[in-house]
């Protein structure tokens, strides 16, 4: 990913020089595992270790690949210029590139995903303490965009940490799910390598044993794991289009923060443009993105191929980098984000008092009227509203068939906001529980 969209910590799993410090790893981890099993030498296992603190030299290791055309043959090359050609012969015994290729990548999503764990929780953080501090706002809903009833902006939070709530639980099913090894050798059949070569270097490296994995780890165990992230984004797009829907100018609800000497537009100089929120809606098309390949990248030829190596090496550092910095910035435009109660209420007097039709609906249905009575009645005074700006209240009153069947008393408390958040405290609970 371009640097404008990517945090130091996720992009430091992507680098050359990680990848081929875990490569070491599982290789030097394999040949401990082959020495306590009497298949190598001792000494040629510890030898290995010598490299443990080598910086290997990415551009070498270029180098030569550009000579053999294989990636793991070249650092293997490599390290046995560290070692030493005769200690190092015993690397990568009875095993196959995909052993340490598909072992490394299912590292790094693992720690690529205790990122985005620490990501959600800041996330969650920022929602909960937003959510409370608006507990009782009153905004009104919108169904299609339309006003429909009244509901307050803490439950809007709510909601959103509701849904990133679940993104966490998903993500963490998903980490579980990717964190195996295999260490199997050709097309998974252990062969040439002893499985407890395979139990020991997963041990090592934080990671199951993959019960079987031909000679590749199998696929669909990523595709749930880009899925989550896809997931994940439309969750961020979700928030995101609710902000962005806030800030504009004739609803004006809430809006992002904006700093000092910030500029919206070098036309306009009154612009304050929702940009950090349009920016993480179109990230979210990037994560959302890696989805469908992944699902692609499950149907390999027999025990392998190499269609899916292509599609990983873009989408495992973009999708994750990309959300990385999804979630931080949604983190913060949380934080700092400007909500305007004034803005809310008078919104919801737009047309005074017609949000409470349905109340004044079952009240009527609860006097006797039919449904359909009723429906028309409520209906033919919210019209008027709707086309002359009056009150609701006032023309209901004003209903001689109405009136008929509700007294002015029951009327007008049809019209207590009151009604519209009893409840809240309930919801509260279900979100976040007792405490």
């Amino acid at each position: 990913m371009i640097p404008r969209y990517s945090r130091p910590d996720m992009v430091a799993i992507w680098e050359p020089a990680t990848k081929f410090r875990i490569w070491y790893e599982i290789e030097a981890h394999a040949c401990d595992a082959m020495a306590n099993l009497g298949v190598i030498p001792r000494e040629n296992a510890e030898a290995v270790w010598k490299a443990k603190d080598v910086e290997f030299d990415v551009a070498r290791i270029d180098e030569i690949e550009a000579v053999t055309k294989h990636d793991v043959i070249a650092f293997l090359t490599h390290l046995a210029e560290h070692v030493g050609s005769e200690e190092a012969r015993f690397v990568h015994q009875g095993m196959t590139s995909s052993d340490v290729l598909d072992t490394c990548l299912n590292v790094q999503l693992v720690r690529a995903a205790d990122i985005l764990l620490a990501d959600m929780d800041d996330l969650l953080a920022a929602l909960k303490r937003r959510a409370f501090e608006h507990k009782d706002t009153l905004r009104v809903g919108r169904s299609h965009g339309i006003h429909a009833e009244p509901t307050t902006m803490g439950l809007t939070f709510a909601r959103f940490y509701a849904e990133m709530d679940r993104n966490k639980n998903r993500l963490e099913k998903a980490r579980f799910e990717i964190a195996t090894g295999a260490i199997s050798g050709a097309v998974g059949t252990f062969a040439n390598i002893d499985p407890a070569v395979e139990e020991h270097v997963c041990e090592k490296l934080g990671l199951r044993a993959e019960p079987v994995s031909t000679q590749v780890i199998p696929r669909d165990r990523h595709a749930m794991f880009f899925a989550t992230l896809g997931v994940i984004a439309s969750s961020i797009e979700n928030i995101a289009v609710e902000i962005r829907h806030m800030q504009r100018t004739e609803v004006l609800e809430g809006a992002e923060f904006f700093s000092m000497g910030q500029k919206g537009s070098s036309a306009m100089p009154h612009k304050k443009n929702p940009v950090l929120t349009e920016n993480l809606t179109g990230l979210a098309r990037l994560v959302r993105m890696a989805v469908v390949p992944a699902m692609e990248n499950v149907a390999l030829w027999h025990e392998r191929d190499i269609s899916h190596s292509s599609v990983e090496r873009m989408i495992g550092p973009d999708a994750t980098v990309t959300l990385d910095f999804a979630l931080a910035r949604l983190t913060s435009v949380i934080d700092k984000m400007l909500i305007f109660p004034e803005n809310m209420l008078d919104n919801m007097n737009k047309f005074p008092g017609l949000v409470m039709s349905q109340r004044v609906l079952l009240a009527l249905t609860q006097a006797g009227v039919s449904r359909e009575d009723a429906y028309a009645m409520v209906q033919r005074n919210a019209l008027k509203v709707w086309e002359h700006r009056t009150d609701f209240k006032e023309e209901l009153l004003s209903d001689a068939e109405v009136c008929a069947a509700l007294s002015p008393e029951e009327i007008e408390e049809k019209f207590d906001m009151g009604y519209h958040t009893k409840h809240v405290d309930t919801i509260f609970k279900r979100v976040f529980g007792e405490g």
